[in-house]
């Protein structure tokens, strides 16, 4: 099979594996853990109070997708980086 090909049938079950969720549960609330670890303590234990504040709050949810978007595209372009440098040096290596 061809690589397009592949790349094509990649593409597309990346997308269903996307949307379905969202099809299928469209009622769904998608909140973080950090709330809910909060809500569970607060649950167990109504007496608890947080050791610690935040330094800073985001003034809006965008703006905190946004901040964790760029901490993912960060990761991800170090780890992409260092799987080529490496793989780069197994092919000189093995070319010599």
């Amino acid at each position: 099979m061809e690589t397009s090909k592949i790349n094509l049938i990649l593409l597309i079950l990346v997308i269903a594996i996307v949307l379905v969720p969202l099809i299928f549960k469209s009622d769904a609330e998608y909140g973080g853990a950090d709330g809910q670890a909060g809500d569970l303590a607060l649950e167990i234990n109504p007496n608890y109070e947080p050791w610690v504040e935040p330094l800073w709050e985001p003034p809006s949810g965008e703006i905190e997708s946004l901040l964790f978007s760029v901490q993912v595209a960060i990761g991800a372009g170090s780890i992409g980086y260092v799987l080529g440098l490496l793989k780069g040096r197994n092919t000189v290596a093995s070319n010599r």
